[in-house]
């Protein structure tokens, strides 16, 4: 006789959240909906999750975690820092753009400024620059790269990255990934000034 494995309620509903969030966003998402979507009754994500503020915090942390595994998978012991980089800051941000919840929470974001849409995405940004800025301190203690504020120069790093690969914006036209590291390497690691 086989046994009969009961439900992981939890795991039902913060996986219809997600998808909910991600077809509807933020604003357009309900616990209704969700409840519906995740086969149980409203008051069962109550038990759960307080408000849809703290279901959307669950899923907004497990994007994070995520792409910190995304970013782990592509570290590369055996490469150069800049190198390095590069590889995470292409493959995690690839991720991101490609996961519907981020680009879902952008649109939403753009279209009509969702304040908890807007948070969810600097909590991306402050772990990757948080995940970047481990990163450049232990560059900075190996003699890689010069000693330095590891968080200013991650935020510096990923805004000059994202400068760097926008196509939305038509000031230059679209970079490669090799012109890409070029640039990033030689405004970041070498500098301009002449020693």
């Amino acid at each position: 006789m086989q046994e009969r494995r009961t439900p992981d309620r939890r795991k039902q509903v913060t996986e219809a959240a997600a998808l909910s969030f991600a077809r509807f966003g933020y604003k357009g998402t309900t616990m209704d909906q969700v409840a519906k979507l995740a086969r149980v009754g409203k008051g069962t994500i109550y038990t759960f999750y307080a408000n849809k503020e703290e279901l959307f915090d669950e899923i907004m942390n497990g994007l994070i975690c995520d792409l910190r595994v995304v970013a782990d998978e592509t570290l590369n012991p055996s490469l150069p820092f800049a190198d390095n980089l590069m590889n995470v800051l292409h493959r995690v941000l690839d991720y991101r753009d490609r996961h519907a919840l981020a680009a879902k929470l952008s649109q939403e974001v753009r279209d009509i400024g969702t304040p908890h849409a807007k948070q969810g995405l600097e909590a991306v940004e402050r772990a990757l620059v948080g995940y970047i800025a481990r990163h450049v301190k232990e560059a900075s203690e190996k003699g890689e790269i010069r000693a330095c504020d590891p968080e200013l120069t991650a935020y510096m790093m990923l805004k000059m990255y994202l400068a760097l690969t926008d196509d939305n914006h038509h000031s230059h036209p679209p970079l490669g990934k090799e012109e890409v590291l070029a640039h990033f390497r030689f405004y970041c690691i070498e500098g301009l000034a002449i020693r």
